[in-house]
């Protein structure tokens, strides 16, 4: 496989995979394009190897740098704005994790905190109340994991996997 066709076919797969994992394809076909390419690109660049439109160009690298995982580069005597891809793949993941976790697990535990003050006293209500604790705790337990792992360095997350694993 020639590199032209490779960074293709992995461009084209990222933005399968990425809208798999709840953000949409586009954005994170942008995302692939900018980890594989050797220079920053401009919107220009990206509008022309992903076939889309400004806006949409425009809207998903906003996106991208709202997550911190892309950033506007500046190249002296140009007047585009260039984006480039922080390419530390662990920075990359905690990142993400982080935002994910700041957007979907966070909001779940405060609204498990919110629904468990049931004023009832039935069976019905008792149960309830048991079955949302237990969320809580299990969504609890995962964002202290999740946090820890934000703060890890990477010799610490694969030391403490590997203690998993065995």
């Amino acid at each position: 496989m020639k590199l032209d066709e490779a960074k293709q076919k992995f461009v084209h797969s990222w933005g399968v995979l990425g809208s798999n994992w709840g953000i949409n394809k586009t954005m994170a076909q942008i995302h692939a394009l900018l980890l594989v390419s050797e220079e920053p690109l401009s919107t220009e660049d990206v509008m022309e190897y992903l076939k889309i439109s400004r806006g949409n160009a425009n809207m998903n690298l906003r996106g991208l740098m709202d997550w911190g995982i892309v950033s506007k580069e500046i190249k002296i005597g140009e007047r585009k704005d260039f984006f480039k891809a922080d390419k530390d793949i662990w920075e990359v993941a905690r990142r993400i994790t982080e935002e994910r976790s700041k957007r979907e697990v966070e909001p779940i535990i405060k609204i498990l905190k919110e629904v468990k003050n049931v004023e009832d006293d039935s069976d019905k209500a008792k149960e309830f109340v048991e079955t949302i604790e237990n969320l809580e705790s299990f969504t609890s337990k995962l964002d202290g994991i999740v946090k820890k792992f934000v703060k890890s360095d990477e010799h610490w997350f694969y030391k403490n996997m590997v203690k998993l694993i065995k």
